[in-house]
């Protein structure tokens, strides 16, 4: 369960309870995780990964919008550490608003993977657009990325297939898996 207050700017998400476990117990040692809603040009934690190598943008993407989050832990001793930021833009089925869905994705730092945080972060995040009025949620992630299959199948979304030759990147073009997240 997640209590998920409005996400004005510069607001937590705060995660509280999943599958019955606290933020503390589900992410050893590293706090409660938030999400709070940040502008593009509030400066990000830096990450590296083989499924980030974008290469040469292209000038049409420079004018996509995108809006953005900080995910944050924040310790028993009140200690804040930035653990990645996330974003997310629309994808549009049909002329009509319930035809526009959100597609998420998620950058934490190296040395915060495989610890729940992905998980935990986009199950607010997740929340929070469907709070938003937002049905259907989605995220792509590379066929060969496990762990993030993983974190998105506890993050409550559902496998929905593969979309082919759907990004390039700077070492080529690959396959995507989709996944959704829906609002009850």
């Amino acid at each position: 369960m997640c209590r998920c207050e409005p996400g004005a700017e510069g607001q937590y998400l705060e995660f509280e309870y999943y599958a019955g476990m606290s933020a503390a117990d589900f992410c050893p040692g590293i706090g409660r995780i938030f999400i709070r809603v940040i502008d593009e040009d509030e400066p990000r934690p830096s990450s590296t990964s083989v499924y980030e190598e974008w290469g040469e943008m292209a000038p049409e993407a420079r004018d996509m919008l995108m809006l953005r989050w900080m995910v944050e832990a924040i310790s028993d001793d009140g200690k804040t550490t930035q653990v990645g930021d996330m974003s997310a833009h629309a994808v549009w089925y049909g002329p009509t608003l319930p035809s526009k869905a959100m597609n998420i994705g998620i950058s934490l730092v190296n040395e915060c993977r495989g610890k729940g945080i992905g998980s935990i972060a986009q199950r607010l995040l997740a929340a929070e657009l469907h709070r938003l009025g937002f049905i259907r949620v989605e995220a792509q992630t590379d066929v060969k990325n496990i762990a993030e299959q993983k974190a998105l199948n506890r993050a409550g979304f559902i496998l929905e297939g593969v979309a082919r030759k759907a990004q390039g990147r700077a070492d080529g073009i690959h396959d995507l898996q989709v996944w959704s997240h829906i609002s009850d």
